[in-house]
């Protein structure tokens, strides 16, 4: 007995491992499921015989953790089970809330009823699209003749061309002055093309997919009672949330600086937008989105799945982290394709900076539709500047993955959206402080030279006004609010849109305000376009939509 007890004793110890007492553990865990004593080459048989013959049982509770073992080996073989029965139990509580949420009160769950069946059509789509994908495409295949395909698309660009031809006859019948407007897009593409690199390679299809897109969202969320309530819901719903970051702010700076200083006002929402999106991107669902957005994107105008995945990005990012989202894959993209991802970050707003021009009091629905209107003319407008010449290698979306964030877990990507966002709210409010430092002296240097030679007033907003006036004329806007229109395009090209947005909210307060339309020479506000009705709303009355879409920019 004695003589067997230091056997025993050099046959338990551990050996010494050169990654720390982490494999140490495992490599006892992984010892004990297979039964044998941990550092010893010894069977599960003999080192039965050899305990049974000890006097000593110092591992006596190893007994008791079997159970468990058996449990956590089981539960590793069933995994994708257990996870599956999880999936199952969560969804039909969610089904169950649901239907009790429609029998109580359907008119109050019918945004939920809406999301929920928007999110299970796509579920459809994609179940559908494994299960039955391949043999749609074997019995399409012998019908795709090249000649025949070719008639198709033009029978239906033809088609397309005819109906938008139609109704632009019959919708501007009322209203001619909407064809400035639509005279005014075809300037800009024909501008566009004359400074194209490669004018004989433009894809013409990417071109018109993109600026079709854009128009046929801009109907549904404008024209139509569906889309506009839907939008409009939605802005309600993010004015609502961003109004949470109150709470926070005012802990940390006290009610009374949140309510009077612009900084502790706007600035705390980019921190907390941030940090919502990075929680987003954590679990997925912002990934989810961009993919849906450029699938419709790439299949419309065949553009490539990388620089496609980049533009559907900056709808949610900044022009700064929507190519991190491609990074593996820049190394290899033509000039055309870093063409489109540069012109995507400045077509777009970014998602923290969104909230920021909602605090404003800019009409968040408003802002929601052009930023996504943006996305694919933005691609067709950079295709026809920088058409592609090159072989691309990502045609496909196969093999392109998108970056997920290096968190690990769901605080860290809160905290560390938090903390990002902090170099965000820092640039912004230097680049407040220089870029309206700088206005000012600009103004001043302008004001002094304009005396010398006696213009009154000469500024850098009324060299804007005049030299970006047709700009704004042809985008659609009254001739009377051009000049202010102007200003304001000249500020957000040579300063800053940060600026840009908080000028226009002033408008906006002094319509609201019920100020004068006119002091003196100068334009106090913006007029509210004309209604469906042919009138023109008042300041007071305006109550910013109508059943047609907005009938105010507020």
């Amino acid at each position: 007995m004695e003589d067997d007890t230091p056997a025993l004793k050099e046959s338990i110890s551990l050996p010494s491992v050169p990654y720390g007492l982490d494999n140490r553990g495992a490599e006892l865990l992984e010892s004990l499921e297979e039964g044998r004593i941990p550092g010893s080459d010894l069977s599960p048989a003999e080192g039965r015989d050899n305990r049974s013959k000890a006097s000593q049982q110092p591992f006596s509770g190893w007994r008791t953790l079997q159970p468990a073992l058996k449990v956590r080996h089981f539960c590793r073989e069933h995994t994708q089970l257990f996870r599956w029965i999880f999936t199952g139990l969560l969804c039909t509580a969610f089904a169950a809330f649901l239907l009790i949420a429609c029998l109580l009160d359907f008119q109050r769950a019918l945004a939920l009823f809406v999301l929920t069946c928007v999110v299970l059509v796509f579920l459809a789509h994609s179940f559908l699209k494994r299960l039955l994908g391949p043999k749609l495409r074997r019995c399409v295949t012998p019908l795709g003749h090249p000649c025949l395909t070719l008639w198709f698309k033009r029978c239906l660009a033809l088609a397309a061309f005819l109906g938008l031809i139609l109704w632009l006859v019959l919708d501007t019948s009322q209203r001619p002055e909407q064809l400035v407007s639509f005279a005014g897009i075809c300037v800009f593409i024909l501008l566009l093309f004359a400074c194209s690199k490669h004018r004989c390679a433009v894809s013409w299809r990417a071109v018109f997919w993109g600026l079709g897109l854009q128009f046929v969202l801009g109907l549904v969320v404008i024209r139509t009672e569906p889309g506009f309530i839907a939008f409009r819901w939605l802005g309600d719903q993010i004015q609502i949330f961003l109004s949470y970051t109150l709470a926070g702010s005012s802990f940390v700076f006290g009610e009374t600086l949140v309510k009077d200083i612009f900084a502790f006002q706007v600035l705390p929402i980019i921190v907390f937008f941030s940090c919502v999106m990075s929680v987003l991107y954590y679990l997925g669902l912002m990934q989810w989105m961009i993919l849906k957005i450029a699938w419709l994107m790439q299949v419309t105008m065949g553009t490539t799945a990388t620089e496609t995945l980049s533009v559907a990005g900056n709808i949610f990012v900044s022009q700064t982290e929507a190519p991190l989202l491609i990074r593996p894959y820049l190394a290899d993209m033509t000039l055309s394709e870093v063409h489109v991802v540069m012109t995507g970050g400045y077509a777009t707003i970014a998602g923290s900076l969104l909230g920021a021009y909602i605090s404003f009091g800019i009409d968040a629905s408003s802002l929601i539709a052009a930023s996504v209107m943006a996305a694919p003319c933005a691609l067709a407008l950079s295709k026809l500047v920088y058409p592609e010449v090159e072989e691309s290698k990502f045609r496909s979306e196969e093999g392109v993955k998108l970056s997920c964030g290096d968190a690990q877990n769901l605080l860290e990507a809160a905290s560390s959206g938090a903390a990002m966002s902090v170099k965000v709210v820092a640039n912004i409010a230097a680049n407040l402080i220089a870029f309206l430092a700088v206005l000012a002296f600009v103004n001043a240097a302008l004001s002094w030279l304009g005396d010398m030679v006696d213009i009154q007033g000469l500024s850098f907003q009324l060299i804007c006004s005049y030299v970006l006036r047709p700009v704004a004329f042809l985008v659609g806007v009254p001739w009377e609010d051009c000049p202010v229109v102007a200003e304001l395009l000249g500020i957000k090209l040579f300063l800053n849109e940060f600026v840009a947005y908080e000028e226009l909210s002033q408008y906006k307060q002094r319509r609201l305000a019920g100020a004068e339309e006119w002091l003196g020479t100068k334009k106090q506000w913006i007029s509210p376009p004309w209604s469906p009705s042919g009138g023109v709303t008042s300041p007071r009355s305006c109550s910013g939509h109508s059943a047609r879409g907005p009938v105010c920019p507020w």
